[in-house]
């Protein structure tokens, strides 16, 4: 098969044990750092001291420094220094490392006081014990939770507060379906099928579409495959949250739909050590011509290939669908660290990010939907991109259904072995494949 790799795949194992527990050799974030325009120095007192001289330092770990303009979260975090004498610093690695960092002071009790967080880590941390409840914080200062956009909960309690949030449309680079002789962006799967097709024809050292299936990274399971299922109106839950993946013709159809795809070989080579990262930058040098992406990497895109001619659209959808389209959303999720020894000052820190006027702000620099209901960022000297996809997402609902799940990565990484096993034909249908699933999926919801 077309994906096939020429060494053999290695399966990881559970997020929520052996992952988890080997990363403590990684070790803690503290020894792995980059700090992003260095430390907040304001020599303000902190009010919340009630006179007791304590000066108080914020570790703040997240990816948001990396992708947000140069110095633009410093900036951020130095104007709440300056408010309230509670000094920032900023710990600013990519995605990935972030994750692996972050996981490692969980399990080994040295997480960094305030940390960035994807809502499909929420519940592994919040049942380990390592992030604190935001419910009881909230409580404490009397906090109006109402203009909070979303909250991700854990046996009822919050966790993670979405800072902003990010679309995922279709990216398409116009030079390349021009060249091909693609005279229409398609809007069906059949459309999109030959259009890739079409691309492949043109030149085969390009590829249609890309669909990164890394399982050290499984995100791709849910912002490059089930953002298909979603964006024709399909789930793959049930009403009350447990898995339906057997008997469901509109996850079955999708997955059918990748494996022609892949037959076709439209896809990407690489996939299955391919990550979201690679995938952009196969995009940004020109050599896929379709991809899922982020809303967050239009500012790279453009800064790193600034003559690319390409659009943002709609992910086509399956044949016969008239409805509304779901449209995959990810979020800077925030939450505290139950090491924290200044959960006072942290909360201050998070109040001040989710402030209509800070959350608005962030919103505008990151290209990105706000998380505070009362912030009204002034899109207006955006890229016209960006507005054009804050359109669609209008028009669409916003949909993520692994958010918040058990075990959430993981369900993500089996699904992605029993599909690269589907792929590979090693298993004789994609309904085999989904029952496979189903299989290993359900006892994380007992």
């Amino acid at each position: 098969m077309k994906l096939r790799m020429a060494m053999k795949k290695v399966f990881t194992v559970s997020l929520a044990g052996a992952v988890v527990l080997s990363l403590t050799a990684c070790g803690s974030p503290k020894e792995k750092k980059k700090v992003d325009g260095g430390t907040s120095t304001s020599s303000a007192s902190n009010p919340s001291d009630e006179g007791g001289g304590k000066e108080v330092t914020l570790e703040f770990q997240q990816w948001w420094g990396v992708e947000l303009p140069d110095g633009a979260l410093a900036e951020v975090c130095q104007e709440f220094t300056d408010k309230t004498g509670i000094k920032i610093e900023l710990l600013s690695n990519p995605y990935a490392d972030t994750k692996t960092q972050i996981a490692a002071g969980a399990a080994a009790g040295t997480m960094a006081d305030v940390v960035g967080l994807d809502g499909s880590w929420v519940y592994d941390f919040a049942k380990q014990g390592s992030i604190a409840n935001l419910t009881d914080a909230m409580k404490d200062v009397g906090y109006d939770d109402s203009q909070l956009s979303d909250q991700i909960k854990y046996e009822g309690n919050t966790y993670m507060i979405p800072v902003v949030n990010f679309a995922y449309p279709m990216y398409v680079n116009m030079d390349i379906l021009n060249a091909a002789g693609v005279s229409k962006i398609p809007t069906t799967w059949t459309e999109f099928q030959d259009a890739c097709k079409a691309v492949k024809e043109y030149d085969s050292s390009i590829a249609g579409w890309a669909i990164p299936l890394s399982t050290e990274s499984p995100s791709g399971i849910q912002n490059q495959f089930m953002s298909w299922l979603w964006a024709s109106g399909g789930s793959m839950l049930t009403d009350n949250n447990k898995p339906n993946l057997t008997g469901n013709s509109d996850l079955e159809k999708t997955v059918e739909f990748v494996k022609e795809l892949d037959e076709a070989g439209v896809i990407a080579e690489g996939a299955y050590s391919m990550k979201e990262p690679d995938m952009v930058e196969e995009f940004t040098n020109g050599r896929v011509a379709f991809m899922t992406d982020g809303i967050s990497h239009l500012t790279t895109i453009r800064k790193e290939a600034p003559d690319l001619n390409f659009d943002i659209v709609k992910l086509p959808v399956m044949e016969g669908f008239t409805g509304q389209s779901g449209m995959d959303v990810a979020n800077w999720g925030i939450g505290i660290a139950e090491n924290c020894e200044n959960k006072k000052e942290a909360w201050q820190f998070v109040e001040y990010l989710m402030s209509p006027e800070v959350n608005a702000k962030l919103s505008e620099l990151a290209n990105a939907f706000p998380g505070n209901s009362k912030a009204e960022p002034d899109y207006s000297k955006s890229d016209e991109l960006f507005q054009k996809t804050y359109d669609l997402f209008q028009e669409c609902y916003a949909v993520n259904e692994f958010t918040g799940l058990p075990t959430s990565e993981e369900l993500m990484r089996t699904f992605d072995e029993q599909l690269q096993l589907y792929l590979d034909g090693d298993t004789s249908s994609a309904a085999d494949m989904l029952k496979a699933v189903q299989e290993i999926w359900e006892p994380a919801f007992e």
